[in-house]
């Protein structure tokens, strides 16, 4: 999964980006579970990347509703 940027974010619709976190947070949570169960290797570095782009889709939805 690449990166999600702002310009990206913007563009989709709410029900779309409600879906898009959905997805990312279930992806983030095997990737945590991988990591306890001390099976994660090459994509350790994938955790902090799903987090931020969680954070950017929070704040275009919140940008969304307060307009």
């Amino acid at each position: 999964m690449t990166r999600i940027r702002m310009k990206t974010v913007k563009a989709f619709n709410e029900k779309d980006l409600k879906g898009k976190i959905q997805e990312t947070r279930s992806e983030l949570a095997k990737l945590r579970v991988d990591g306890s169960k001390g099976t994660l290797r090459k994509e350790s570095g994938k955790i902090k990347a799903l987090r931020h782009d969680i954070a950017r889709m929070l704040t275009g939805l919140n940008e969304m509703k307060n307009k």
